[in-house]
């Protein structure tokens, strides 16, 4: 039997998985793959994710904006992000975040739908989930400066941003979550940093339906594949491969407490 192991991060709710999910969660735990988080990005797509939810035992739900999408989208308030972590198994808050890749000229704003979503995480004690490209001294002092604020949990999703990003997550008590990036050739970068992470505040995702891991690269990633994933995170941490899946079924349930909780 291969060991448990939980993707912290997909988008079960995109149209690549439209149809197909009941195949996809049958071949997500014939790996061991016994639970996901799946994450809406737009608010008003929050019902049918958390119908997702509703109707699969295995998959969980987070809410938020995504910073792409924060100038398009209206507004996120704390009151309505509290509202949506009443649901049983609502577990984080977002992805939100910063991305300077394509949309640097909307910055402003998703700095101000960031500190919502900060005191979202707050309020209701569920983890904030990050999302983070080209921002690196931004998101840095604002998490820090916010964090200083009053203290809220973190995952640092998709993780390959630079090491000092990592150092100021890992100095605030955040999680590093490793994608299929990590298994890229071209990744050294990505891999030392989380070689020099410490192994509880690892986690592991697919962020599906992209950035399929070797040796699936360039097709449909989905949740099962997280364990290729958690393959190369054994191989870096030079650990067997059931030991570094118990430590990071570990550090999700030490992070994403609700989850681990419910019934």
């Amino acid at each position: 039997m291969e060991p448990k192991i939980t993707d912290a991060h997909c988008h079960l709710d995109f149209p690549q998985f439209e149809g197909t999910l009941p195949d996809l969660l049958t071949r997500a735990a014939t790996v061991g793959v016994h639970r996901m988080v799946t994450i809406c990005t737009k608010l008003r797509n929050a019902s049918s994710v958390r119908a997702l939810s509703d109707a699969h035992a295995p998959v969980f739900w987070a809410a938020g904006t995504h910073p792409m999408s924060a100038a398009d989208e209206p507004m996120a308030t704390v009151d309505d992000l509290v509202t949506l972590a009443g649901h049983p198994k609502m577990v984080g808050i977002g992805e939100t975040g910063l991305d300077y890749h394509y949309t640097a000229d909307t910055k402003d704003v998703q700095q101000e739908s960031l500190r919502i979503h900060i005191e979202a995480a707050r309020r209701t004690g569920l983890p904030l989930i990050i999302h983070a490209r080209d921002a690196d001294d931004d998101m840095a002092r604002i998490l820090t400066d916010e964090h200083m604020a009053g203290a809220y949990t973190c995952q640092m999703h998709c993780f390959s941003s630079g090491p000092a990003l990592a150092q100021t997550a890992l100095d605030l008590g955040f999680y590093l979550s490793m994608s299929g990036i990590a298994t890229f050739p071209k990744s050294q970068t990505v891999r030392d940093i989380f070689a020099a992470a410490p192994l509880d505040r690892i986690l592991v995702e697919t962020d599906s339906p992209y950035l399929a891991p070797k040796p699936h690269r360039g097709k449909t990633n989905e949740p099962g594949f997280v364990a290729h994933t958690a393959r190369i995170g054994a191989e870096i941490f030079a650990m067997d491969y059931v030991d570094f899946a118990a430590a990071t079924e570990a550090n999700f349930e030490r992070l994403f407490t609700k989850a681990a909780n419910h019934a």
